[in-house]
């Protein structure tokens, strides 16, 4: 019996689930926080080039979502797989996924790293860049990819150690590297004038510093499990489990990142560097809305994880109706916040009044649907907790690839530029109501269980 995790089978669902997830919200912002400051010093440090900046980072961050999604989704599934052994008390199972994950990530960081690198300008020229922002493009990407190892590495072991349900110790890295990042900003792009080169080179070292952190968490006993050389050896089995759960959030990570390439592209046809530097920053502004409800989810993750495998099926219940009350307050607070003062948001990244008016037009829209945003990143959360690939691969490809996509292509044929914005709320009003559909029929099938163990 594991001691360091039965908390998650018997303390209080609402103050559980606050326990779990407000490091990880608190180190989510950070990350958020970081992007926008990122973006801030790009638009400030260039001066009258700010939306050519900014619009060739906002080029490059799909090639850097990929790194992170890939990662992401072997670290979901790796969790998933964890936090449901760990409830079942199966610490060897546990242990051997640790272990395989590691491999793993190597493998595909490497395949990753080497193909990305040497085909960096068709990959860009893909991504939607213009003859005007390549080169910032391609300064900034080069970089990122140099650090392909700490961003896998560090995404991977966040995810672990959460369905461990050390989530501060998670919290604690991304803020630290967080921090790090906005510092290394100010002296790489200020102090030495590296200019776009300077924050991807802030954003390496900080990750790789936070990766660093959680390998010695590891290595120094401080979790519930042991990371040995014997569970390096791959499994079959064990590696085709991980891959499938944590499809979902590869393929709706994947899909954002996609999503943004088509986005890029159309908006170099409708509206040139201006309109990709509207998205590139109101993508990360929507951040500091998404990045609560997925630290949200973070929490819920581990103890749906926990309480499915110990058969547990109240808690399990229990632990969603709380996710999905908090997660639609912050879609609501979200909303009024950045409906409110889009101006202001925006005048922080550049003085160019054409981008603070065109983002305020364009925030205004895209945030309507904010509200359900929740919906979806529960319902996606909950089958891959409960080690249901299908459902959570459906859930998160359907915002993205089934609505998005097809309205941001469709859209601006009718409405111009304001139909790529409209595009967003739509696609997020529908996958809502799928969202919705589905977790109810998931809760009743868990409290049809529950009465029938007391009949």
């Amino acid at each position: 019996m594991n001691s360091k995790s039965e908390f998650l089978g018997t303390e209080n669902i609402n103050r559980l689930l606050w326990k779990l997830s407000t490091p990880a919200i608190i180190g989510l912002l950070v990350q958020a926080f970081y992007n926008l400051v990122d973006t801030f010093f790009v638009g400030r440090a260039l001066g009258e080039q700010s939306v050519l900046g900014i619009a060739g980072v906002a080029v490059a961050f799909p090639l850097q979502m990929l790194m992170m999604v890939i990662s992401i989704g072997i670290g979901v599934g790796g969790s998933s797989v964890i936090s449901r052994m760990l409830g079942a008390r199966d610490v060897k199972k546990a242990e051997m996924t640790l272990g395989n994950v590691f491999t793993y990530t190597l493998v595909l960081s490497i395949i990753f790293q080497i193909f990305f690198f040497f085909n960096v300008d068709m990959v860009l020229d893909l991504f939607g860049a213009t003859a005007v922002n390549l080169s910032y493009a391609k300064e900034y990407s080069t970089v990122i990819l140099m650090g392909t190892f700490a961003f896998t590495f560090g995404f991977v072991m966040n995810n672990l150690v959460r369905a461990e349900g050390n989530s501060k110790v998670a919290m604690n890295n991304m803020v630290f590297s967080g921090v790090l990042n906005i510092f290394l900003d100010a002296i790489l792009m200020f102090g030495f004038g590296m200019g776009v080169k300077g924050a991807a080179l802030a954003t390496v070292l900080a990750q790789l510093a936070g990766t660093l952190y959680l390998v010695y968490y590891y290595l120094s006993g401080k979790s519930p499990l042991k990371l040995e050389m014997v569970n390096f050896v791959p499994g079959y089995g064990l590696i085709k489990e991980i891959t499938l759960i944590g499809f979902g959030s590869f393929v709706m990570g994947a899909s954002n990142s996609f999503m943004m390439l088509v986005l890029n592209n159309v908006l170099a046809v409708h509206g040139g560097d201006l309109s990709i530097a509207v998205f590139g920053v109101a993508s990360k502004l929507l951040m500091l809305v998404l990045m609560p409800i997925i630290g949200i989810s973070h929490g819920l993750q581990p103890i749906v994880g926990y309480n499915y495998g110990a058969e547990n099926y109240a808690r399990v219940n229990e632990s969603v109706r709380a996710s999905l009350f908090v997660t639609t307050l912050i879609g609501v607070a979200g909303f009024i916040l950045l409906s409110f003062f889009p101006d202001t948001f925006f005048s922080l990244f550049s003085s160019d009044a054409d981008l603070i008016s065109g983002g305020a037009s364009a925030l205004r829209i895209m945030i309507l649907a904010t509200p359900l945003i929740g919906l979806n990143v529960v319902a996606t959360t909950l089958f891959q907790a409960t080690g249901k690939a299908k459902p959570s691969f459906f859930l998160s490809m359907c915002r993205q690839i089934l609505f998005l996509i097809p309205m941001v292509v469709l859209l601006p044929y009718y409405f111009d530029l304001s139909g790529v914005w409209m595009a967003f709320p739509l696609s997020d009003l529908l996958a809502s109501l799928l969202s919705m559909f589905l977790i109810l029929k998931e809760y009743r099938h868990f409290r049809q269980r529950v009465d029938k163990a007391f009949s």
